[in-house]
């Protein structure tokens, strides 16, 4: 993947999520403040974070404990089924973090060695980092956020409007390169 296309790609999703906070403002409460418990997204989200992680552990070298490849996949392996038996609450929380995680590792891979305009990208990213571990280790406080941003009409539209404008932002900063 290219420094452009990574960069287009995140400001376009930056942008969807946006203009859905956006557009449905308080209609969306009912979907969005489900999504934490919802048992659905927690298969999609950790089972898809689990299995790019178990294809990264595949690829491991001998540098990065690649003697005990086997090992750990198995490990984590168990890890992941067993989080779906035995930690089964805010599992699509948890499932996100990962999934932002893994994202933000690739894009910080394309954007190595690169400043400039670049930073625009690495800024997000980063601070993406900062919230999917604060969500990874306390998944209920974007349960919490979700009751704060509804008790309000206007706060779904304002944070919309933020990503709206950073996605648009990182939309035309692709093409800078």
């Amino acid at each position: 993947m290219t420094l452009f296309l990574a960069t287009l790609l995140t400001g376009i999703l930056l942008l969807a999520f946006g203009t859905h906070f956006l557009w449905h403002g308080m209609r969306s409460a009912k979907i969005v403040q489900a999504f934490p418990r919802s048992q659905t997204a927690a298969y999609i989200l950790l089972g898809s974070a689990a299995v790019w992680f178990l294809f990264k552990v595949t690829q491991l070298g001998p540098a990065d404990f690649g003697q005990y490849k086997n090992l750990l996949f198995i490990l984590f392996f168990v890890v992941a089924v067993g989080s779906f038996i035995f930690v089964p609450d805010f599992l699509a929380v948890r499932g996100l973090a990962a999934l932002i995680l893994l994202t933000a590792g690739a894009l910080l891979d394309v954007s190595y060695m690169h400043y400039g305009s670049a930073l625009f990208l690495k800024a997000s990213v980063y601070i993406s980092i900062v919230i999917a571990l604060v969500l990874g280790a306390n998944p209920y406080k974007l349960r919490d956020f979700f009751e704060w941003l509804y008790k309000k009409e206007v706060r779904p539209r304002v944070f919309g409007g933020i990503f709206v404008v950073y996605g648009f932002l990182l939309a035309v900063v692709a093409f800078t390169y």
